[in-house]
């Protein structure tokens, strides 16, 4: 993650948002389930399964994208589509049910958590709240941005945008209603195993600054364990999950289109496996939810180049697939025990930590900054500022003993600070007031943090955990990643000492990672006792305090004598496997109709008989491409790399969109057909 480039600090936001337009017709939700009742879960294996997805896919044109903090890098155009995937998981034997959604954004905010369980709460009252609902992010860098309510992660997209912060929201909750319709007996299998090729540790420094016996315990400098879930309902396949600790920066910064990254392709490759159906309601869901990725890359080769961005992307997500499809095929454990769950929401700006939970007795967090060394980037995931390096530390050596924030500065120890978010006003540019929330299906944990923790950290709070709930027979966790709010990074004490990216990008002071170790410890130590624990602070809701840079659609034009929906250059007459067919169309601005549940293109194979579709702008191996042409005018390119498998035989390239009239403000739907094509 890189919040900085060379132009993210000249801008603050302002203006006003335009209106969403979906274009799906869901189901309503069925009633609640009985009130949960307390039980005896000893020995229990069976649960009530449900599993949901739905299209989370924002404006594919010109809105700033979330993950490398360049102005320049805006929307324009569509490798996949995003999607929400919601599981349902409930124990009969205590009443008790956990949602689980893995989200194809780059992170899940807190509007978005906050979003997400007011539609829920409005449809299912108290069934579904903070405390047992985990949404988590895939951590794709190559969505859409501007979706946050805190300053700070929407200053390189210019603002707010409503459009886009409401296809995210109503598209989880779409998908927590699917898979709450969709619930039913069944059984959850886990399977774990070490995935050693798709992933390294990109701040190698930092880690080996942690003590060395604590390092020779672990056989590798990240955590290559992959945990597998196999849900069944009914005797049927309905879903699985994986977790697997890596960035989602194959693609790079000079990357234009929307895509999930290695994740969303290893979700895509695993429901092609699955015949998954994403115009049906109750289908196969295959998630790739992120772990403790704080410091791993993808990036086996270096950076990304803006060349082989998309062929490495597909070697991580085929290597993530298989392992996966491996695990799953072997799932023979049945989870056993109950679901349950605990959530507080815990002031981090100022915390004091007790001494068992550091090893210089009693510590205190600190008021939210970051780093100076933050705005260098990841270097081996996406490069900031090129005269600024990792590692600047406050020592009167690499860097002078100058600080603008002496108040803030000793707690900051090692940390140059460059801004202090929570310094800001009215509003801290970052929210301090975080959910800490832990849940258990039979004898797994999930610990939901909503930070990007690195290998380190992430091993020692699955550690402090695990041992809290020792006598319940909880005996497997996975740190779920990127989950229920958003504030940066958690590096180890050790590791901040260093101030690489992760480091300088760890908010709240060296001692944050103690910090969140002892709340989370807490919190298992209820739930093992079977008790209760006070709520904690309420964040704030920003929802009304937000202001916009975005521009919406004023109007859609075209030249004279021609229709929406025209060819403006056809494919060739043939191709064969391996070469990209490509149509250029006259189209409307994507703004106008996100095409929600639906598609910009499709290629249509002829059967003989009628034209069917072949491929939608999903299909990894298609582009939807936007260009504005003058004023007012749009270029739309549609192509399809042909895979060395297609059927031979006659093809054609299809456009769907929408206008929107200068005249009237009326939005009107269109459509455009190539000429036909062979493939040899």
């Amino acid at each position: 993650m890189n919040y900085f480039s060379k132009s993210a600090l000249r801008f603050l936001c302002a203006g006003l948002v335009a209106a969403m337009v979906f274009c799906d017709d869901e189901p309503e939700p069925t009633p609640p389930p009985p009130a949960a009742t307390g039980g005896d879960c000893t020995g229990n294996s069976s649960f009530e399964v449900g599993t949901g997805m739905h299209d989370i896919t924002g404006p594919a044109a010109e809105l700033g994208m979330m993950g490398y903090a360049s102005l320049e890098q805006k929307t324009t155009g569509i490798h996949m589509r995003l999607r929400s995937r919601a599981y349902v998981v409930g124990s009969p034997c205590n009443g008790k049910r956990l949602v689980f959604v893995s989200a194809d954004v780059g992170q899940i905010f807190q509007s978005v958590k906050q979003g997400v369980v007011k539609k829920l709460q409005q449809n299912y009252g108290g069934v579904y709240s903070d405390a047992n609902v985990m949404l988590s992010a895939t951590h794709t860098h190559s969505g859409p941005g501007a979706f946050s309510h805190y300053a700070l992660y929407n200053l390189t997209s210019l603002g707010y945008d409503e459009q886009n912060y409401n296809a995210i929201v109503d598209g989880i909750y779409r998908s927590i209603v699917k898979a709450h319709n969709n619930i039913g007996l069944g059984e959850v299998q886990m399977n774990s195993g070490d995935l050693t090729d798709a992933g390294f540790n990109r701040s190698l420094t930092a880690y080996e600054a942690n003590p060395a016996s604590e390092r020779a315990r672990y056989t590798s400098d990240t955590d290559q364990l992959m945990t597998v879930l196999r849900m069944s309902r009914g005797g049927q396949d309905k879903g699985m999950i994986s977790w697997f600790a890596v960035h989602s920066t194959n693609i790079g910064n000079t990357n234009r289109l929307i895509s999930g990254d290695n994740k969303g392709l290893a979700s895509y490759n695993f429901e092609k496996w699955k015949n998954t159906n994403y115009g049906e309601n109750d289908t196969f869901v295959a998630a790739f939810a992120n772990s403790n990725e704080g410091d791993v890359s993808p990036n086996l080769w270096g950076h990304p180049d803006g060349v082989n961005d998309y062929s490495r992307n597909t070697i991580i997500a085929d290597r993530q697939y298989a392992k996966a499809v491996e695990l799953y095929n072997g799932a023979n454990q049945n989870l056993v025990g109950g679901v349950d769950f605990r959530h507080k929401y815990v002031d981090f700006s100022d915390l004091v930590i007790q001494p068992e939970f550091t090893d210089n007795g009693q510590q205190n967090t600190c008021v939210a900054a970051i780093g100076v060394s933050m705005i260098a980037g990841s270097t081996e995931d996406g490069v900031g500022l090129d005269f600024v390096d990792e590692g600047l530390v406050y020592d009167g050596v690499s860097w002078p003993q100058f600080t603008l924030v002496p108040e803030d500065q000793a707690c900051h120890g090692e940390k140059v600070i460059l801004l202090p978010m929570g310094r800001f006003t009215p509003f801290p540019w970052t929210p301090e007031i975080l959910p800490v929330q832990i849940a258990t299906v039979g004898n797994l944990a999930l610990i939901a943090v909503p930070f990007e923790v690195t290998t380190m950290a992430g091993r020692r709070i699955r550690e402090a955990v695990l041992a809290e709930l020792a006598g319940t027979g909880v005996n497997h966790a996975v740190i779920v990643g990127l989950a229920n709010a958003y504030a940066g990074y958690v590096a180890t004490r050790e590791e901040y000492s260093v101030q690489h990216y992760e480091g300088a990008s760890t908010h709240f002071g060296p001692y944050t990672e103690n910090a969140l170790r002892q709340e989370f410890s807490k919190l298992s130590d209820k739930l093992a006792a079977n008790q209760s624990n006070a709520p904690g602070p309420t964040p704030r809701d920003l929802s009304n305090n937000q202001t916009s840079l975005q521009t919406g659609v004023v109007f859609d034009d075209k030249p004279l004598f021609k229709n929406f929906g025209d060819v403006v250059s056809n494919p060739a007459a043939s191709y064969s496997r391996g070469q990209t067919a490509k149509a250029v169309f006259w189209g409307g601005h994507p703004k106008n109709n996100l095409r929600i549940q639906s598609t910009f293109l499709k290629v249509e194979f002829w059967n003989g008989s009628s034209w069917v579709t072949a491929r939608n702008d999903w299909d990894p191996d298609t582009r939807y491409i936007w260009k504005r042409d003058g004023i007012a005018n749009s270029k739309v390119t549609v192509e399809w790399s042909i895979p060395q498998n297609a059927q031979p035989g006659w093809y054609r390239l299809r456009h769907f969109g929408n206008w929107k009239s200068g005249w009237t403000g009326a939005i009107s739907e269109y459509s455009g057909t190539s000429s036909n094509f062979q493939v040899n």
